[in-house]
């Protein structure tokens, strides 16, 4: 009996184990129009703002506002976006690019 108890144990905490759940920490999957990944160009992956700095991860590089990403200098670090200056462009690196945000439909008929 101790048997059969351990081994029905094992097999659900095998199952548990192989259980197919997304990671929530994974960034999203960010498609073309075509449905293809879209990897081309750095891509902002995390932001962390304290009282006494602000950081980006772009493209697995941590870099500090004022610092250096490739060719151009982080100008700006918000919750959701990052923008590098390279001489007279600007580049907006956008957190979540996919969400954008949408102004709220006004509902102007009258309730009845």
């Amino acid at each position: 009996m101790r048997r059969a108890i351990f081994l029905l144990g094992l097999s659900a905490a095998s199952l548990a184990h192989a259980a197919p759940f997304a990671d929530p920490t994974r960034p999203p999957n960010i498609l073309s129009e075509e449905g293809v990944a879209a990897t081309s160009g750095p891509r902002l992956e995390s932001v962390l703002i304290a009282p006494d700095r602000r950081l980006a991860v772009i493209g697995g590089q941590q870099v500090r506002l004022g610092g250096k990403y490739g060719e151009g200098q982080v100008v700006r670090i918000t919750e959701t976006e990052v923008v590098i200056r390279n001489g007279d462009a600007t580049e907006t690196l956008r957190l979540l690019p996919e969400a954008q945000k949408q102004p709220a439909r006004s509902d102007k008929r009258a309730p009845r």
